[in-house]
C-alpha cells in the first residue's frame, strides 16, 4: 500500500512539474568577458572550468588565430571568476557588462516595429513561415516548397527552391541550426527576397542562371525555444535519457569524423555535445536524406552561422590534413572577403579550414556534404560580429548584415563558376 501511494505521489508531481510552464530564463548582469590565452595549461583550465561548473558558458571558443575564448559568466560567480584569471595570470577584457541590457534591446526594437514582415527586427518563427507562405503565393512560377523533414517536438523544416528553369547548378543554404543565432535566418529571409525582388544585374545573374534550395530555420525547435523560453538556446530540443539536459549540436551530429579528435563533446550538458550516435536527432537525419535524394540538383552547400566574421572550409574534423581543393577553396574565400570588405563598412572576414584557423569541430553539416555527398565546394559562414554583441547582434545590424552577404556571395559564386565547379 505504501509503494502505490509513493507511486501516486510521483506521478502527481510528474504531472505537476510538467504542467507549470517554466518562467523565461534571464541574463541579468551575466557578463561576456574576451580572455587571451597564452598556453596550453590556461586554455585546459578554462575547458574544465565550464565543463564542470554550469554558470560558465563559451560562447567563442579557443582558435589559434585570434587566441581568444569568450564566456559569458553567471553574476554569482563573478568575484570568483576575477581570482580564478588572476590566479593563473589570464589576461581579459570585458566585452558585454550586462546580457540581458542587450536582449531587452532587441525586444524593444521589435515592439516599436511590429508592422509588416521586414528586416529591421528577428522574427519568430510563425512569422517566418506566414512570410514563406506568401512569398509561394506571390511568386509561383519560379517558388517551390519542399519539406527536409519533421523535428522531435513536430514541427515541419521548410524550405524554399527558387528556379527559372531546368537543370541548372543548384546552391543550397542551411541556416539557423543553432537556435540563437538569430541572424543567420534574418539574413537567409533577406537574401531570399532579394533573389525574388532585386533588379540588380549582379543579383539576377544568380537568381535567374542558378537554382536556389534554402532552408530559413533548420533548428526549429530549438528556434522556437529560444524566442519563448532563452535567447541563449543553442541546442535541439530532444531529451536526454540519461540527463536533466536536453537536446544535441546538431552541427556535430552528422556521421563524418564524428566525435574525432575532441571536435565535439560526449557531455550531454555540454553547448558541443555530438549525441549518443551519429543521427541521434530526427533533424539532422532528415537533412542527411533529403539532402542525399537531391545530391545531383546542387553543387555548393553553405551554412549560416555567427558570431566571428570567418569563412570555413573543410576540413572541420583535422588540422593536419587539408582537403585535396583546399587552394581552390581559398581562392574562392578570398574573393568572397575581398568583396565584403570593399564595401563601405569595411568589415573584415578571416578564411581558412575549420580545424586550422578556428578549432577542430568534427560531423559538421559541410564536412559532411564534402566528404560523403561529394560535393567539393562547402562553406561555413560566420555573421557578424566580433564579440561586442555577440550572439545578440542588434537589429540595426540585420541589413548592413545582409549586404556583406550579397556581396560575397556574388563573388563567391562567380569565383567558383571561373574554377569550373558549378
Amino acid at each position: 500500500m505504501r509503494l502505490i501511494w509513493l507511486l501516486a505521489s510521483l506521478v502527481v508531481l510528474a504531472s505537476a512539474g510538467t504542467l507549470k510552464d517554466p518562467p523565461r530564463q534571464r541574463y541579468d548582469n551575466y557578463s561576456v568577458y574576451r580572455l587571451n590565452i597564452r598556453n596550453k595549461i590556461q586554455l585546459t583550465l578554462i575547458s574544465k572550468l565550464c565543463e564542470l561548473n554550469k554558470k560558465y558558458d563559451i560562447w567563442k571558443e579557443y582558435d589559434e588565430y585570434s587566441k581568444e575564448v569568450h564566456i559569458m559568466v553567471n553574476p554569482a560567480e563573478a568575484k570568483h571568476f576575477q581570482l580564478f584569471l588572476k590566479l593563473y595570470g589570464i589576461s581579459n577584457e570585458l566585452l558585454i557588462p550586462n546580457v540581458q541590457k542587450l536582449i531587452d534591446d532587441e525586444q524593444m526594437a521589435s515592439a516599436r516595429d511590429s508592422g509588416a514582415f521586414g528586416w529591421t527586427r528577428y522574427h519568430e518563427l510563425a512569422e517566418i513561415e506566414a512570410w514563406l507562405d506568401d512569398i509561394f503565393a506571390a511568386h509561383p512560377t519560379v517558388t517551390e516548397e519542399f519539406t527536409v523533414g519533421y523535428s522531435y517536438q513536430g514541427r515541419r523544416i521548410r524550405g524554399i527552391k527558387i528556379s527559372h528553369g531546368t537543370n541548372k547548378p543548384g546552391i543550397f543554404i542551411e541556416s539557423n541550426i543553432h537556435a540563437r543565432e538569430w541572424i543567420t535566418s534574418a539574413s537567409a529571409t533577406w537574401f531570399i527576397n532579394e533573389l525574388l525582388t532585386s533588379q540588380q544585374p549582379e543579383v539576377r545573374n544568380l537568381a535567374e542562371n542558378y537554382d536556389w534550395h534554402i532552408v530559413p530555420v533548420f533548428n526549429v525547435d530549438g528556434f522556437e525555444y529560444s524566442h519563448r523560453k532563452d535567447r541563449m538556446w543553442r541546442k535541439t530540443r530532444q531529451p536526454h535519457p540519461t540527463s536533466s539536459c536536453f537536446g544535441v549540436d546538431g552541427n556535430r551530429n552528422f556521421d563524418s569524423h564524428w566525435m574525432e579528435n575532441n571536435g565535439a563533446s560526449s557531455n550531454p550538458c555540454s553547448e558541443t555535445f555530438a549525441g549518443a550516435e551519429p543521427w541521434s536527432e530526427p533533424e539532422t537525419k532528415a537533412l542527411s536524406e533529403y539532402l542525399t535524394s537531391i545530391k545531383d540538383k546542387f553543387s555548393v552547400y553553405i551554412s549560416f552561422h555567427s558570431y566571428g566574421q570567418w569563412l570555413l572550409s573543410p576540413y572541420g574534423h583535422t588540422k593536419e590534413e587539408l582537403p585535396p581543393n583546399y587552394d581552390d577553396l581559398q581562392e574562392i574565400g578570398s574573393a568572397f572577403t575581398a568583396a565584403i570588405k570593399n564595401l563601405v563598412y569595411g568589415t573584415e572576414f578571416v578564411r581558412g579550414s575549420t580545424a586550422t584557423v578556428l578549432y577542430v569541430a568534427s560531423g559538421s553539416s559541410v564536412d559532411w556534404v564534402y566528404n560523403e555527398l561529394d560535393k567539393k565546394v562547402g562553406y561555413t559562414i560566420e555573421f557578424r560580429d566580433k564579440g561586442r554583441f555577440g550572439f545578440v547582434l542588434p537589429p540595426a545590424q540585420i541589413k548592413p548584415n545582409c549586404e556583406e552577404l550579397m556581396a560575397g556571395m556574388i563573388a563567391l559564386i562567380k569565383k567558383t563558376n571561373e574554377l569550373g565547379y558549378i
